[in-house]
């Protein structure tokens, strides 16, 4: 496989994980690069645990199976840490962003995260402040992309425009951009 980076997201029924596992790997279409996006539900109902995969690559891949062993692991909502083993696979030098109100240090320690980045950022107040409901899925993507910049934010930015504002309005759709790019301004490292 080339070089291909492996991202694993935990979130809940509603708060659009899908979603965002869907747009980041459109957008690595648009780039001419590989990818793969794939869900994995529980019971499906709103708020229920899901997890979602996505892989992007430089050439072609060839597995086809769940992320067990993830460069990344972005997490929605906050409540699942200490349910679900989140960080179960995580790689050494992998890279871990939470919605969350607490520090970055504050994360690491409550998880014993060691030499592993870790990015937090409150993508639900970011979502109600913007979009108008706690649904963090954009801001918590424009922390991924600031985190690991796997794709470029404007390609992003273009996706959420073309794929969002036919479904949901231009408006709507313009809430969720400004969604990304505060996410991208707020998310802090430690």
């Amino acid at each position: 496989m080339s070089d291909c980076i492996e991202i694993r997201w935990h979130g809940r029924g509603g708060q659009g994980a899908v979603t965002a596992s869907e747009l980041l790997a459109e957008t690595a279409l648009e780039e001419d690069k590989h990818f793969q996006a794939f869900p994995e539900y529980g019971p499906e109902r709103m708020g229920a645990p899901v997890r979602a995969y996505t892989r992007i690559s430089t050439g072609p891949i060839r597995q086809h199976c769940p992320i067990t062993d993830p460069d990344v692991v972005v997490v929605l909502d906050p409540t699942l840490i200490g349910v679900v083993d989140v960080t179960d696979g995580l790689k050494e030098h992998g890279i871990l962003v939470v919605n969350t109100h607490l520090s970055p240090a504050d994360m690491r320690e409550r998880l014993h995260m060691d030499g592993r980045r870790v990015f937090t950022v409150d993508a639900s107040r970011i979502a109600r402040d913007t979009i108008g409901r706690n649904t963090p899925n954009t801001a918590i993507l424009g922390a991924l992309l600031k985190a690991t910049e796997v794709v470029n934010r404007d390609d992003v930015i273009t996706g959420i425009r073309n794929r969002l504002g036919p479904r949901v309005g231009a408006k709507t759709a313009e809430a969720n951009v400004d969604a990304l790019n505060q996410a991208y301004q707020e998310a802090k490292e430690g």
